[in-house]
């Protein structure tokens, strides 16, 4: 049911048959020396085809609070089937897809048009849904955990929204470059989605490259100046909030 970690350590990547992309954020190290807190927060895509089987790992971790960044036809495909676990709706309505379809109806649709595609929607979380990331980071200083956050696939808006929570806790751009492309690890695609897009166009939105992520970030270069900047004045984490957080999320 669950990966190998380094000895005594629990596992990151819950191996579940109904979320493949169900991880743990715990374990990181951060710069002033401290580790985040294992089982405290899990991202993962969604939780509407977990078996009997994975409701059980889910409840024995304890988790009672998710964070759902899906849009609302997507919430209503895949409704969270734990009673437990109150959900927290963040939406930010998918593009991609749509955008897609619409170069195949020009005959514009190439892989490299389909990448810049996904980069555009990463630049597009800072420049029109910087709301719900404040929202959730909202939630997190309430102290919740443990707590799930996810999308869809798990991969991109969660992708950022990870970042963005590693980002605030100190750890170091390399190791949530690492988190970030674990999806091409885990992420199970579903062989039944956009089926009329072409193979490579498929795979491109069916996984994730540091350069969407890097899209995210040199947007919010652009319109806030440096990450600091994005944090304090978009996400409202000034310094009180960001101790607040170490405080829930780190460990010594």
């Amino acid at each position: 049911m669950q990966d190998s970690s380094p000895t005594g350590s629990p596992a990151r990547h819950l191996a579940l048959q109904g979320a493949s992309n169900f991880r743990d954020l715990g374990g990181y190290p951060t710069a002033d020396g401290r580790t985040t807190r294992w089982r405290h927060i899990f991202r993962s895509n969604h939780l509407g085809h977990l078996t009997p089987e994975d409701i059980d790992v889910v409840r024995a971790l304890g988790v009672r609070s998710a964070f759902d960044f899906r849009g609302a036809e997507e919430r209503t495909a895949g409704i969270c089937v734990v009673d437990e676990i109150a959900v927290h709706s963040l939406p930010i309505e998918p593009t991609v897809v749509a955008a897609l379809r619409a170069e195949l109806a020009k005959g514009a649709l190439t892989a490299p048009v389909a990448l810049e595609l996904m980069r555009d929607s990463y630049r597009n979380y800072v420049r029109h849904n910087t709301h719900s990331f404040r929202a959730l980071f909202g939630h997190l200083l309430e102290d919740r955990a443990p707590l799930v956050i996810h999308c869809t696939a798990g991969k991109d808006r969660t992708g950022f929204a990870s970042a963005l929570i590693l980002h605030a806790l100190g750890v170091p751009d390399d190791v949530i470059a690492e988190d970030y492309l674990l999806t091409n690890r885990f992420y199970r695609r579903d062989a039944t989605a956009a089926t009329d897009l072409p193979e490579d166009v498929r795979s491109a939105i069916g996984s994730v490259e540091t350069s969407y992520l890097a899209a995210a970030f040199e947007a919010v270069d652009k319109d806030y100046g440096d990450l600091e900047t994005y944090l304090r004045d978009g996400l409202k984490i000034g310094p009180p909030e960001r101790e607040a957080l170490r405080a829930r999320y780190l460990q010594s």
